[in-house]
């Protein structure tokens, strides 16, 4: 005689296989469904003229002093090409952890008023995105921006599913920036 328990060993398994398969094609479909880019920004207001922050950011030598990664891996290695500052200017790392390995280069560099960096990540995970600041005058001093925006593949559309990059990545922008605030200020 067959229990039920053997007959019904096969049929759970295949209904529970069923279920995972179906879930894992839905999740396909929802982020293949959500946007192929995305953008993240954010802004502060620094007590300072423009001509006094944008060094601090079109110079990449400068942003052991404000940026919000530096301080995240003591043994991170670093390389600098190109000019001193401006356009041409390239920066890339390599570090554990959250640092990563990447790259950046100053593409576009407009005087007092706006800086775009090809920004290319290689760990922990491949990106290739764009960083913008910007720099306006504003109530109080100088409102600097500083945005990213990319392109999204499914593999990527799938890992915004699960991580918030305003969460995640915006605290970082939000910390730069009150950083490099501070060193402006001084």
């Amino acid at each position: 005689m067959v229990s039920y328990w053997q007959v019904s060993i096969p049929h759970i398994m295949t209904t529970l296989s069923i279920i995972v398969l179906g879930a894992i094609i839905g999740l396909f479909l929802y982020a293949k469904g959500r946007p192929d880019t995305f953008r993240l920004e954010r802004r502060i207001v620094v007590a300072a003229p423009a001509e006094k922050i944008f060094p601090l950011v079109n110079d990449f030598h400068s942003w052991v002093n404000w940026s919000p990664w530096e301080g995240l891996d003591p043994n991170m290695k670093r390389t600098y090409e190109g000019a001193q500052s401006g356009v041409g200017t390239k920066y890339a790392w390599v570090g554990e952890g959250k640092v990563g390995a990447g790259s950046m280069e100053i593409t576009n560099s407009t005087p007092s008023s706006a800086i775009l960096i090809k920004l290319d990540f290689e760990k922990p995970f491949e990106a290739h995105n764009i960083t913008t600041f910007t720099f306006a005058p504003g109530e109080g001093g100088t409102e600097v921006v500083w945005s990213m925006e990319g392109h999204l593949n499914l593999m990527m559309k799938i890992m915004h599913i699960f991580m918030n990059m305003e969460k995640l990545v915006g605290g970082d922008f939000e910390k730069g920036l009150m950083s490099l605030r501070a060193l402006a200020e001084k």
